[in-house]
């Protein structure tokens, strides 16, 4: 098959790239490295049917010119965080909801049957109802999930009027190699493997009981070649079914790393979720996902992926 992998050289964007091209499809991947590293996908970009395009979903010239002649397009691309789209929901509503649209119409532009898209457990917001399913209403605390929502939304319009099948994904909480501590807006996991490997505390915003649903990168990945390889369409949970405090996270991941530290806390951060839990049975009724990781499994290999890069 020829895909397209948007935001290809990010964290979940590259190990997706990375899992197709050692399934022998023929990839482009299309970043503009704003966030995704060139170095995730260096590994893979000696194989003969893989390409790389430098830009932006925004551009939709670029976008039809890569997606002509494609299988399908893996949506990977976007601004990913709650925080930032606090700082800047003009550049998040820029890329979410304006570059969806233009890969939603490069795909029936140039005939792609299929959009699996990225999108975010955040759209639940704190709706006090457990486990998370996909029928209910949408409770949105950041324009981060207002802009993945629109998405949604787009795409089931797409699928209705050109017949382009839309599949989306709503990732709880991702973590995994290839995720980047660096940056201000950085997921908890690698912020605390980072911090404790270099024998620091953990920092957490709050009491640390807010809970979280993990699910591992190599899981998600599975999940999008699945949910392209079928016919199935609509939205789907993706997530490890299993909640879990950050002041436990923070213990296992101390145990793990093999220090002592207790976490600092600091204020909550606006638009951040309390709890998360999902209900996965819809995406395993649908095209056979389950998580095949526990979340001490992919801890450790984790911590050992940090070690090992010096990231």
């Amino acid at each position: 098959m020829r895909y397209i992998v948007t935001g290809g050289a990010g964290f979940i964007g590259s190990n997706l790239a990375g899992q197709l091209a050692h399934d022998g499809h023929d990839i482009v991947i299309i970043d503009d490295l704003s966030s995704g590293r060139r170095e995730n996908i260096d590994h893979i970009l000696d194989h003969p049917g893989v390409a790389f395009v430098e830009g932006s979903i925004t551009d939709l010239p670029l976008l039809i010119d890569a997606c002509a002649g494609a299988d399908g397009i893996f949506h990977q691309g976007a601004i990913a965080s709650v925080p930032r789209s606090v700082v800047d929901p003009t550049r998040t509503n820029e890329v979410n909801v304006g570059g969806t649209l233009n890969v939603f119409w490069a795909a029936k532009e140039c005939g792609v049957p299929a959009v699996v898209m990225a999108s975010t457990s955040a759209i639940y917001g704190d709706d006090p109802v457990f486990p998370k399913r996909e029928t209910m209403v949408p409770t949105p605390l950041s324009p981060y999930a207002v802009s993945k929502l629109a998405g949604e939304y787009y795409g089931k319009v797409f699928t209705d009027l050109y017949g382009v099948r839309t599949v989306f994904l709503r990732y709880f909480n991702v973590y995994g190699p290839r995720q980047d501590p660096n940056s201000e807006y950085a997921a908890v996991i690698p912020k605390f493997i980072t911090r404790l490997l270099g024998d620091n505390p953990p920092i957490i915003y709050g009491d640390g009981e807010q809970t979280r649903d993990f699910i591992s990168v190599a899981d998600v990945v599975r999940a999008n070649i699945l949910a392209m390889e079928s016919d199935a369409s609509g939205i789907f949970n993706v997530a490890g079914g299993r909640r879990i405090s950050l002041n436990q996270l923070a213990a296992i991941l101390a145990e793990v790393v093999g220090v002592n530290h207790r976490p600092v806390y600091e204020p909550p951060r606006p638009g951040d979720v309390r709890d998360s839990l999902a209900e996965i049975t819809r995406a395993e009724e649908a095209f056979g996902f389950s998580p095949r990781r526990t979340l001490e499994e992919g801890l450790r290999e984790t911590v050992a992926w940090f070690r090992d890069s010096g990231r």
